[in-house]
């Protein structure tokens, strides 16, 4: 049996509590039955030097080491992934770069197909394995409380996805095509998601309009600061938990909520007060 995530509240409060704690949480996770075992597999596997056939035969391994790249479930796409390996062994190809996937970027890169077979080192190896733990561990904590893994999400893949030197463009493009880190600016910078429906251009100005306006970001290099991570989550956090709250509100508090507005102290007063210190 998996070690299940404990995170005792909502909001800034449960994400105070397994940032505080995770350290502990994560090693009790990681020595569960089913991540050691899904470890030694992967690395018994990689270690053999698969082919690329031998790899997309193998619905354990590519379960793995998808999950290991931030690609839980996306098994079925098989010829998608030999498409994906293919490519990234011709030096030629513009595939990944048209892609614009992130997730896929690293998994291809990180699994290294040479003359059609994965050759990784023993390090690499110990690289991706450690990856699964940490990925199994966000989706862990995703059954207990989606937010929170969205934010852990965030967390480690900022620094991944703001590469250095890559232009606002770039790194706009980027985080618009990963959902769970577009997931966190929407809520933070409070962008309603009907945006989607816009112009995928109109829609990048929208966000680094947000962040120069709301954060005084002036290149978005910044994004990938520790302080503007700590920044980001906790935005999305307490605006996440205030939409929450909101959306659970029984009929009879909801008035007292609209009465509380009216006197200027309600849900959006309080959001907008607590913006204000950010």
């Amino acid at each position: 049996m998996t070690f299940q995530p404990v995170i005792p509240l909502p909001g800034l409060g449960g994400w105070n509590f397994l940032q505080a704690t995770y350290d502990r949480q994560f090693e009790t996770f990681s020595n569960s039955f089913q991540i050691k075992n899904d470890t030694e597999y992967l690395k018994e596997k990689l270690g053999e030097r698969p082919a690329i056939e031998d790899f997309l035969s193998d619905p354990r391994l590519r379960r793995i080491a998808l999950t290991a790249f931030g690609l839980p479930g996306e098994e079925w796409k098989v010829g998608f992934h030999r498409k994906v390996l293919e490519e990234q062994q011709d030096p030629d190809s513009s595939f990944l770069q048209r892609l614009n996937n992130p997730q896929y970027t690293r998994f291809a890169e990180g699994l290294s197909p040479i003359n059609g077979e994965l050759v990784l080192s023993t390090d690499q190896i110990d690289q991706i394995a450690a990856r699964y733990a940490a990925e199994s561990f966000e989706l862990a904590v995703g059954e207990q409380n989606n937010s929170m893994r969205l934010a852990l999400n965030y967390q480690s893949e900022i620094g991944e996805v703001i590469t250095d030197g890559a232009t606002d463009d770039t790194i706009i493009f980027r985080i618009l095509g990963s959902v769970p880190m577009r997931s966190v600016l929407e809520t933070a910078l409070s962008i309603p998601s009907d945006i989607a429906q816009l112009d995928l251009d109109r829609q990048a100005e929208v966000f680094k309009d947000r962040l120069r306006s709301q954060l005084n970001v002036s290149s978005l290099q910044e994004l990938k600061d520790p302080e503007m991570v700590d920044k980001m989550i906790t935005r999305y956090q307490a605006i996440d938990g205030i939409n929450q709250t909101s959306a659970t509100l029984s009929s009879g508090s909801t008035a007292l909520t609209l009465l509380s507005n009216a006197a200027g102290f309600g849900a959006v007063a309080s959001q907008n007060l607590f913006l204000s210190s950010f």
